[in-house]
């Protein structure tokens, strides 16, 4: 069972939850925190998610470990910074974070939209022992297959946010919108798994804090990508991708990867966007001792 905490950073709360080793404490946080012997890690979910996106990946650690899963500010139950959805004001948050917890040295993952974010903290100062990224945003947007894709999601949310906001929510909540977007991605072909997909999609993809301030994030997220920080990456970068990715393709992935001085690429088969829903046994069974390995 998780413990769901709250910290403060530039003035507005990020709530997280707390997943393993020390779930259960209720005192004496910090010092746990610094143990040397707790191997930790940082979780950074991806666009209109929340931490749930993640919670298989952290259950699915061992119950030695400890791991931080925040929701991202303006999304689930952390408020929106100040400074906006732009990606230095995540990375800037990001960084923050790891140190208001403790944990400025502590390996993080980001998954899809949280890659990036991860890769521009690093980029900005944060020093992670090791970095993993699962299904990363590797390639722009803006451009190769999915130029069309993005600019007709960019133009749907810059319409949304043109209206009244309860409007707004209900459009962007539409329920035949949401479950598109979740059959495109879900590549299984078990019908209880991909049932449970959807649910998860309908439950989470919905929790943010404005229509305004989820456009600003979408138009963040497909602005960027992980390659412009690649030459920052030079800790060990453990890359998880599924060979059926839709948003980024395989061979992205592994240019990605040649060009960091210090990474490996694993590939899930038959696998999409969705590791962290349809192969997070696979991905954690890489992540534990990637973590653990001496530095």
């Amino acid at each position: 069972m998780a413990e769901r905490k709250q910290t403060v950073i530039d003035g507005t709360t990020t709530t997280y939850w707390v997943y393993g080793e020390t779930a259960s404490a209720r005192s004496n946080d910090q010092s746990r925190a610094h143990s040397a012997d707790t191997p930790t890690i940082v979780l950074v979910h991806g666009f209109r998610g929340t931490h749930e996106g993640l919670d298989l990946i952290a259950k699915g650690l061992p119950p030695d470990m400890r791991v931080i899963s925040p929701d991202l500010p303006g999304f689930g139950q952390s408020e929106s910074l100040a400074a906006g959805n732009t990606i230095d004001a995540y990375a800037t948050w990001l960084r923050r974070f790891t140190a208001a917890i403790g944990l400025p040295e502590a390996p993080v993952l980001g998954h899809s939209f949280g890659s990036i974010v991860v890769c521009a903290a690093v980029a900005s100062g944060l020093q992670p022992s090791r970095v993993v990224l699962i299904n990363p945003i590797s390639q722009p947007a803006l451009q190769g297959p999915q130029r069309l894709g993005s600019l007709a999601a960019l133009g749907y949310y810059r319409l949304t946010a043109l209206l009244p906001e309860g409007a707004a929510r209900r459009v962007l909540s539409m329920r035949l919108v949401v479950r598109v977007m979740s059959e495109i991605m879900a590549k299984t072909h078990d019908p209880r798994l991909r049932a449970w997909i959807h649910a998860q999609h309908q439950a989470y993809f919905s929790v943010f804090d404005s229509p305004s301030g989820l456009l600003e994030a979408f138009h963040t997220s497909i602005t960027h990508d992980t390659g412009e920080y690649a030459d920052k990456l030079t800790m060990p970068v453990l890359v998880i991708a599924g060979d059926r990715d839709d948003i980024v393709p395989l061979t992205s992935q592994r240019t990605f990867v040649e060009a960091l001085p210090n990474a490996r690429l694993e590939v899930v088969e038959g696998v999409g966007h969705l590791v962290h829903y349809e192969a997070w046994r696979q991905a954690d069974s890489w992540v534990r001792p990637f973590v653990c390995a001496p530095v």
